[in-house]
C-alpha cells in the first residue's frame, strides 16, 4: 500500500493548496489546478494553508486501495481524480484533524487498520492535516530498531530463562518492531509487560484481534497467562535497571488486564517488597471496577484508559462490551481517590469526536471526574466502517482544535497531549 515516489515539486510558490493521488504505478503525483479537499466524517471539505503542517519526518505515505482520490474545482465543484487516494500515518505526538478526501467504490474491502489522514502539496511540499500535540524524544523513532537489538533481546533471555513475558515481548521487539516491548531490552524508559490473553469488550478496532469478516490484526495477541512470578521478575529487573523506568500492562498483543488482577496485584506486591524505583502503569479500558480495585489497592501509580466516547450510545456501539460506561466512571473515581495519576487515551476521528454533542458530554465528565491527562489518539480504522457503526451525528462538528481548546478552557488544568511521562511524586 506504500507510494513508491513523492510528488514531484512545482516551479511556482503559491498558497495554493493541491490535491495529490497515487497513480496506477504507485507514483504520488500532483494535480495541478484542483484544490486539495480533506474528510470530516463523511464529508468532503476544502482544505486552506492554515489547516495544514509539513510533513512529519517519520510519517509513513500509504494509498487507499478502492477508495478515489477526490479535489476542488476553481468553481468550487468537486471532481474525482483519476488516481488512488493517499493518506499519511502520522507518528505519535501529532494529532489529525481531517481524514483524506475519497470517493469509496462500492463493495471495496475493508482497510487495514491505520490512522489515515489527508495528505496534499503546498508551496512544492508534501503537508499533512495535522497538529503537534505533544513532544518526547524517548519516542522518536531513531531510538529504536537499531542493529544491536538482536544481539540484546538474546542477553536479556539469557538473564532472564523461560520467562514467557521475555519471549513474547522480544517477539513483539524484532517482529512487530513494538516501541515498548523493546525498552526491556534497551533497559530504558517505558517497557510493556503483556499479561492477559482474554477481553471484556470487542472493540471495532482492535489490533490483536479481528472477526473474519473485518481486516487483519496487525499483532497476534498472547496465547498465555504470566504467573505473578513472571511478572514481578520481568518487574523487578526493568525497574532496578532503566532510568525513567515504567513498567506498564495492557498492551497491544494483548487483551484486557484487569482480568489478571489476582496475578497482577500479586506480582506488583513483589516488585514492591524488592524496590521502590521507577513507576507501574496499567492501560486498560477500565470496565471491569473489582480488578481495578485490586489493582489500585496492590500499589498501581499510573492508570491510562481506553475511551473514544462519554455518550453511553457512542461508547457501546465501538466497545461492544460486556460491561456498561458506568463500570468505567467507577474505577476512574476508585483510581482518583486512591492517588493514581489517570489520563485517557482518547481515540480520536475527526468528525465523530468533535461532534457538539460528543463535547458536550465530554464537558460533564470532566466536571465529575477531573483525571490529570487526555492523550490523543488517531483511532486507526476504515473511516467508512467506522461511521457506518456508530450512532448518527446529532450536531455538526466543531473541529479537532476547538474541541481541544474548549476542554482546555473549561479545565486548565487538563493536559492535552499525546504520551505517557514518566511521573514523579
Amino acid at each position: 500500500m506504500k507510494p513508491k515516489n513523492q510528488a514531484a515539486r512545482p516551479h511556482r510558490h503559491s498558497d495554493e493548496i493541491t490535491t495529490v493521488y497515487a497513480d496506477k504505478h504507485g507514483n504520488i503525483r500532483t494535480a495541478e489546478g484542483v484544490r486539495a479537499m480533506g474528510r470530516i466524517g463523511a464529508e468532503n471539505v476544502p482544505l486552506t494553508s492554515a489547516d495544514v503542517i509539513p510533513l512529519p519526518e517519520s510519517a509513513d505515505l500509504m494509498f487507499m486501495p478502492e477508495h478515489t482520490a477526490v479535489g476542488q474545482t476553481a468553481d468550487g465543484v468537486e471532481k474525482c481524480i483519476a488516481g488512488t487516494a493517499v493518506a499519511a500515518i502520522l507518528p505519535q505526538g501529532y494529532t489529525r484533524t481531517h481524514l483524506p478526501s475519497f470517493v469509496r467504490a462500492d463493495g471495496a474491502a475493508p482497510l487495514p487498520l491505520y490512522g489515515y489522514t489527508a495528505v496534499v502539496s503546498h508551496r512544492g511540499e508534501l503537508c499533512v492535516a495535522a497538529v503537534y500535540t505533544d513532544e518526547n524524544e524517548k519516542w522518536d523513532p531513531a531510538n529504536y530498531n537499531g542493529k544491536e537489538l538482536k544481539k540484546l533481546v538474546r542477553r536479556t533471555m539469557k538473564e532472564l530463562p523461560n520467562n514467557r513475558i521475555v519471549e513474547q515481548v522480544g517477539n513483539c521487539s524484532l517482529n512487530y518492531h513494538c516501541l515498548t516491548a523493546q525498552n526491556l531490552f534497551y533497559r530504558r524508559w517505558e517497557c510493556g509487560v503483556p499479561t492477559s490473553p482474554v477481553c471484556n469488550a470487542n472493540c471495532l478496532g482492535c489490533i490483536s484481534l479481528q472477526s473474519s469478516e473485518c481486516c487483519p490484526s496487525p499483532q497476534e495477541r498472547i496465547t498465555f497467562s504470566p504467573t505473578a512470578e513472571e511478572i514481578a521478575e520481568v518487574g523487578i529487573y526493568h525497574l532496578s535497571l532503566a532510568p525513567d523506568g515504567i513498567i506498564s500492562f495492557g498492551q497491544g498483543c494483548e487483551g484486557e488486564p484487569s482480568l489478571a488482577a489476582d496475578r497482577i496485584a500479586e506480582g506488583i506486591r513483589k516488585i514492591r517488597a524488592v524496590t521502590a524505583r521507577g513507576q507501574i502503569n496499567m492501560n486498560s479500558n477500565a470496565g471491569f471496577p473489582a480488578g481495578m480495585k485490586k489493582i489500585v489497592d496492590a500499589g498501581l501509580d499510573s492508570l491510562r484508559v481506553s475511551i473514544i466516547s462519554a455518550r453511553d450510545e457512542s461508547y457501546n456501539a465501538y466497545y461492544r462490551a460486556s460491561y456498561p460506561l458506568d463500570n468505567v466512571k467507577e474505577s476512574l473515581r476508585y483510581a482518583l481517590d486512591h492517588g493514581v495519576y489517570v489520563s485517557l487515551n482518547l481515540l480520536h476521528f475527526p468528525g465523530f469526536t468533535d461532534r457538539a454533542e460528543e463535547l458536550a458530554a465530554w464537558q460533564e465528565f470532566f466536571r465529575a471526574l477531573p483525571v490529570q491527562m487526555i492523550q490523543m489518539r488517531n483511532l486507526n480504522i476504515d473511516p467508512t466502517l467506522f461511521l457506518r457503526t456508530m450512532p448518527e451525528a446529532v450536531g455538526a462538528p466543531v473541529g479537532t482544535r476547538v474541541f481541544m481548546d474548549e476542554l482546555h478552557a473549561e479545565f486548565p488544568q487538563l493536559v492535552i497531549g499525546s504520551f505517557s511521562h514518566y511521573v514523579t511524586a
